[in-house]
């Protein structure tokens, strides 16, 4: 190991910062069981009907262990769980729960920046250059949220997001692992690589075609390694692949796309089904990015198959736009081509992007918020 690729010595007022990453547990699922309690130990799966191709956005921890995971097709955790109570999302009741424990992180830093209703990064590092520990602060504001809320809060502490996000996650339901500043390599080393955030399950696989199972073997191969397999991503990947990434906690997010999708109930073929369907998610979509002050030159079409087959097409203009008109005019201009003979369609969604801001919003229709899920890991 370099002296470049090590952390610097931490002294108190000094180099490293100090992150939280709190996760509530099941969070659709522990709301439902808040709300009444005759569901407490029983598996609970909210999410939509199983003839309806309802989707499980969250599952409760005894419904977990038959296998069932959010965004499981309802009808498979069904069959996994035959036991399991269904209920519909109430999503109205999730937000306002979650407005609550956001109130609890801003109670303990201003530097709070929510990824979801369920979860959020905290920079703690003003309090811990005070005097206190990162694992007190922890402990507080787990009993804090569960005093003041009734729910359960998972927390990772650890000098940088990446590492905090992965400690959140390694004993839920109800867990604390606080990383120290100085161990963060030890800490990833026998971690599957699966667990850093950016590998996903092909780059999961192509690394370990390479012998790269552990976040440790990732962490010990060379920058030009890294710039041959992840070019321009590359010093993002190592630097959270070694526990240094510096990412700051960031407490304003900005769109950088807006797009809004659909399931339907049975499959659908043909102008005439699909052009209503369409016409009303690029209404949706050029709502909100009048809401946003916001328009794109890049108009973008997701649809999926019958046969689970899913692809995007996607066209640039060469103005910005949020007209519902142009931005259905370019939708259908895309789709229209796809629509062969034979085929016919389970999902379609509509996208505008090209813009500078940052964040993605996913926009639900017709009862499909449940499709999200709530930010839980399926593990």
């Amino acid at each position: 190991m370099t002296t470049q690729s090590q952390p610097p010595p931490y002294q108190p007022g000094g180099s490293y910062r100090h992150i939280l990453h709190a996760d509530l547990d099941a969070f659709y699922a522990a709301v439902e069981v808040l709300d009444n309690p005759d569901l407490d130990g029983k598996a609970v799966m909210v999410g939509g009907d199983p003839e309806n191709r309802g989707v499980v956005a969250t599952a409760s921890y005894e419904a977990r262990v038959f296998g069932v995971h959010s965004a499981m097709p309802m009808r498979t955790a069904v069959r996994l769980c035959p036991q399991g109570i269904i209920i519909h999302p109430r999503f109205d009741r999730y937000r306002q729960m979650s407005r609550a424990v956001m109130d609890v992180f801003h109670d303990f830093t201003e530097l709070v920046e929510p990824l979801s209703m369920d979860e959020a990064y905290l920079d703690i590092t003003e309090a811990v250059d005070a005097g206190r520990l990162p694992l007190a602060i922890a402990l507080e504001l787990k009993n804090t949220v569960h005093e003041k809320t009734g729910l359960t809060l998972s927390v990772g502490a650890g000098t940088s997001k990446s590492v905090a996000k992965i400690a959140s996650d390694l004993h839920k339901p109800d867990g604390l692992v606080v990383v120290a500043p100085g161990e963060e390599r030890e800490f990833l080393a026998p971690l599957v690589v699966g667990k850093l955030w950016g590998i996903g399950p092909k780059t999961g696989q192509r690394l370990r075609a390479d012998g790269v199972e552990t976040i440790g073997d990732l962490a010990s191969q060379s920058t030009g390694w890294f710039q041959r397999r992840f070019g321009k991503r590359a010093l993002d990947v190592q630097s959270r692949a070694t526990g240094e990434d510096r990412e700051p906690v960031r407490t304003e997010r900005e769109a950088k796309s807006v797009s809004a999708e659909s399931t339907f109930a049975t499959d659908l073929t043909g102008e005439d089904t699909l052009y209503p369907h369409l016409s009303r998610l690029a209404g949706r979509v050029a709502q909100h990015l009048e809401g946003k002050q916001l328009k794109g030159k890049t108009v973008t079409v997701k649809a999926r198959l019958a046969d689970f087959t899913t692809f995007t097409r996607q066209t640039t203009l060469p103005y910005p736009t949020g007209s519902d008109t142009v931005i259905l005019e370019t939708a259908w201009r895309l789709f229209s081509r796809e629509l062969t003979p034979g085929r016919s369609f389970r999902l379609l969604g509509v996208g505008v992007s090209g813009f500078t801001e940052d964040e993605e919003y996913q926009l639900p229709l017709f009862g499909e918020e449940q499709l999200i899920g709530d930010g839980d890991s399926a593990q």
